[in-house]
């Protein structure tokens, strides 16, 4: 397949692209009247903290020599990716963009990224679910990522008898469902457990393939990434998808949350909420006695997903001396610290880590650290993964909602690997 019919077939994984988009310059050579121009575009348009750590590297970078100008374009992150759609049919990326971690593959074979390209110890001590590699190489990294946990309260693990869970020791998947139901008899909850069914999209794959992971399954043969056959569909992901749905058939949780599954665990709806760290702030502020517990081991250890937004070289930048020059420069322990105080998240870094109270040796957020280093599992790394997601999108639901679990997962499969085939495999 030619590299424009990737980027087409790239493309059609994604919604259209914005029309009339203006064309921006990937980077122009610098001459006698001035340094050369990289462009570099964010999605971070409207989240004022991350832009300002954006701009403030790129302050720094260009106070820093006088060979090159970083200009930043920054777009809401519902617009972006159309932006780099369109950029990429019409040839005319940019010079450095940012990525959702999960899309790092698909874009690499789309065209629309190339190797990073830097020294491989640049990346040491970085957790490797920030990362983005493709066939062993490098193509981007990221500043931070985030942990699935479960968040509870003391008084409420205690008024049920239940064992708090630690990393060293993690609840069973007996235990778990031991602790669901006596919390379920308290009688004081709506349900005992919010795992965020409302949701929709990409929370689906990243919240619940996880836990298909525990049970020992997969979205897809890693080996090879050529088949979802035995991963998805085979005896552990069967029995997965039983318990999935049994969670609902037994009353310990909704088939379909509230829209605002961390707004209806601080106001009492829930006796355990299954999210992100990014409800940290929430749940402590609104209980003094909030515990942050991992997840369980539902069969071959905890497991939660890993990989967030993450930087990258553009395919066909006329300045990539210089984009490299940027990124080596960006990728500094001052920045990392700078980004994590910003969002709050997990610092990409052990060295960044060890400058945030919080995130340090016994800072109260350093469970969350620990989990992205010990239980994380980056989505799958081939191209294929946007479609493997939104079929496991599918399928999920289908399974929350009742359906057989077999035909649901053998009917993921097969769609899976027809478009795998059609690809060609994803290999060229």
């Amino acid at each position: 397949m030619s590299r424009r019919n990737r980027r087409i077939a790239a493309a059609s994984l994604s919604v259209l692209a914005v029309a009339g988009l203006a064309a921006c310059s990937s980077g122009t050579g610098g001459n006698a009247d001035g340094p050369a121009t990289i462009s570099l575009w964010t999605h971070a348009g409207g989240n004022d903290a991350e832009l300002d750590v954006v701009n403030g590297i790129v302050e720094d970078f260009n106070a820093s020599q006088d060979q090159y100008v970083v200009e930043v374009q920054d777009f809401p992150q519902d617009a972006y990716n159309d932006a780099v759609v369109a950029a990429a049919s019409s040839n005319n990326l940019p010079c450095i963009v940012d990525v959702d971690g999960p899309n790092v593959a698909n874009w690499a074979w789309a065209g629309y990224i190339q190797p990073m390209g830097l020294p491989e110890d640049t990346f040491e001590g970085q957790l490797e679910g920030t990362l983005g590699r493709v066939d062993g190489e490098v193509y981007a990294y990221g500043y931070f990522d985030v942990a699935l946990a479960m968040y509870s309260r003391q008084s409420i693990l205690d008024d049920a008898g239940v064992r708090v869970p630690t990393l060293e020791e993690p609840w069973t998947k007996d235990e778990f469902m031991d602790a669901l139901a006596k919390i379920d008899g308290l009688e004081q909850y709506d349900y005992a457990l919010d795992m965020g069914t409302g949701g929709t999209g990409e929370w689906i794959s990243y919240g619940y393939s996880p836990q298909l992971q525990s049970f020992g399954g997969d979205l897809v043969d890693r080996s090879d990434f050529q088949s979802a056959e035995g991963a998805l569909n085979g005896p552990e992901a069967l029995e997965w998808a039983q318990w999935f749905r049994g969670l609902v058939d037994d009353g310990y949780m909704a088939q379909t949350s509230g829209e605002d599954s961390t707004a209806d665990f601080v106001n009492g709806k829930s006796g355990l909420l299954f999210t992100g760290n990014w409800a940290d702030t929430t749940v402590k502020d609104a209980f003094d006695d909030a515990v942050i517990l991992p997840p369980p081991d539902l069969g071959t250890g905890p497991k939660i997903g890993a990989g967030s937004w993450q930087w990258a070289l553009a395919e066909g930048c006329e300045e990539a001396d210089g984009a490299r020059e940027y990124l080596e420069f960006a990728h500094d322990t001052k920045y990392f610290v700078e980004y994590g105080n910003a969002v709050g998240l997990i610092p990409a870094t052990l060295d960044a880590a060890a400058e945030i109270p919080a995130y340090a040796e016994g800072g109260e957020n350093r469970i969350y650290l620990e989990m992205a280093d010990q239980f994380a599992v980056v989505r799958p790394e081939t191209p294929a993964y946007p479609f493997i997601s939104s079929v496991f999108q599918k399928a999920a639901s289908d399974i929350l909602a009742g359906g057989d679990p077999r035909s649901i997962l053998d009917k993921a499969v097969a769609d899976i690997d027809r478009d795998i085939q059609q690809n060609g495999g994803y290999t060229s």
